[in-house]
């Protein structure tokens, strides 16, 4: 991958920073008039001021420095000023232009036209592969202006982008895991698992789960496994602290043997020093004991998400091990061009399209037994946002 880079449209990423330079000078308009004069919006100390003096709006966090800006200031800030949001959009917008707009062009080698990313296996403790200079696995695709940045990643001439990502991975092995009857079942009935959550946690039928209720239960399936507290759940779901309690409560109550591995799991880590994942790739826990509480928290979560998360990954990198293997045996010309976690991204000679993407869901969705089904969406188009 490293050697095959990733084609990119540099002109249509400059024509990008030229827009987000003007989507930025609009916003910071916009920001002056209701601040009543005009500060610089990247600094955190005149920020601080407009917010916290002019518009005397309640001070949250503080820093070393002063009042914090930081997001989860401004997140809990949203409703009290409309500048707030004119202000997550500037840092969104700013974001996006100095991380990938201005900075992508000037990494394409002048003798191939692409882009060479790194990839490392020893950064992510879990085991996940790295992208580094520059990190590709992070170009946001929620927003429009994501997506529009991924547009620019193109295929060769003649040749189409194929993207192949897990669906829900992580979950799925927590239910192989955990062994949990209801999170096995809901998978190897093909439910969605948020809908299904929902309709657990709210007792009421799944055609009746509200769009609200199923974002609650996205972010608890989700959020559980990597430790989420009642306070960030409400932080969120922008619900009472005790209402979040109450959700993952019924949550564990409804699927009780996620609850008793999670238990399981730091015990083990505990007894043994390391936990593991289904592949028995090792990671050492320190401070299960730790008197600090704080400390003791995050080697828990540690203990939980390993398995999960490390296990994926290495599912992937088995996957994308078949998957190399049958290309160059099969004598296809299609390359792997990027790894994204849970999706990878093929290059792929038109004429190869559909037969690469049978290969690569199958190895994909072979690559490890499971107690539930491991699926895959695949498919294809002439920059990366088309094919995701």
């Amino acid at each position: 991958m490293e050697m095959a880079g990733v084609r990119v449209d540099s002109g249509a990423l400059r024509g990008l920073s030229e827009e987000f330079a003007r989507t930025m000078s609009t916003v910071e308009s916009q920001a002056f008039e209701m601040a009543g004069r005009e500060f610089n919006m990247g600094s955190p100390k005149q920020l601080a001021d407009v917010l916290f003096n002019r518009l005397q709006l309640p001070i949250l966090k503080k820093t070393k420095t002063g009042p914090s800006t930081d997001a989860s200031v401004l997140d809990q800030l949203h409703d009290k000023h409309p500048i707030i949001g004119m202000i997550m959009e500037w840092r969104e917008v700013q974001k996006l232009k100095s991380t990938y707009t201005d900075v992508l062009p000037t990494l394409v080698n002048p003798n191939t036209g692409r882009i060479h990313t790194s990839f490392k296996q020893a950064v992510a403790a879990t085991g996940r592969l790295s992208s580094l200079n520059p990190n590709l696995q992070n170009i946001p695709i929620r927003k429009e202006s994501g997506k529009r940045i991924r547009a620019a990643f193109i295929a060769d001439e003649g040749c189409r982008l194929i993207s192949a990502d897990y669906s829900q991975v992580e979950l799925r092995l927590l239910a192989h895991l955990s062994g949990d009857p209801g999170l096995t079942q809901a998978f190897c009935d093909n439910q969605d698992i948020h809908t299904r959550t929902a309709s657990e946690i709210f007792s009421v039928p799944e055609a009746d789960v509200t769009r609200e209720q199923r974002g609650a239960a996205k972010s608890i399936n989700f959020g559980l496994m990597y430790g989420m507290s009642s306070f960030r759940l409400a932080r969120e779901q922008q619900i009472s602290r005790k209402e979040a309690q109450q959700y993952i409560d019924c949550y564990f109550e409804r699927y009780s043997a996620v609850k008793s591995f999670m238990e399981s799991c730091v015990a083990f880590g505990r007894s043994n020093g390391y936990v593991e994942t289904v592949l028995g790739r090792r990671r050492y826990v320190a401070e299960l004991d730790a008197r600090n509480p704080m400390r003791r928290s995050a080697a828990e979560r540690i203990a939980v998400n390993t398995p999960v998360q490390g296990s994926a990954a290495d599912i992937v990198k088995l996957a994308m091990l078949n998957i190399d293997k049958r290309l160059k045996n099969e004598s296809f010309k299609t390359r792997m061009v990027l790894q994204v976690h849970d999706e990878l991204v093929f290059d792929a000679p038109e004429a190869e399209v559909e037969q690469v993407k049978q290969l690569v869901k199958h190895e994909m969705e072979n690559a490890y037994k499971l107690r539930v089904p491991l699926t895959v969406d695949c498919s294809s188009g002439y920059n990366w946002f088309q094919a995701h």
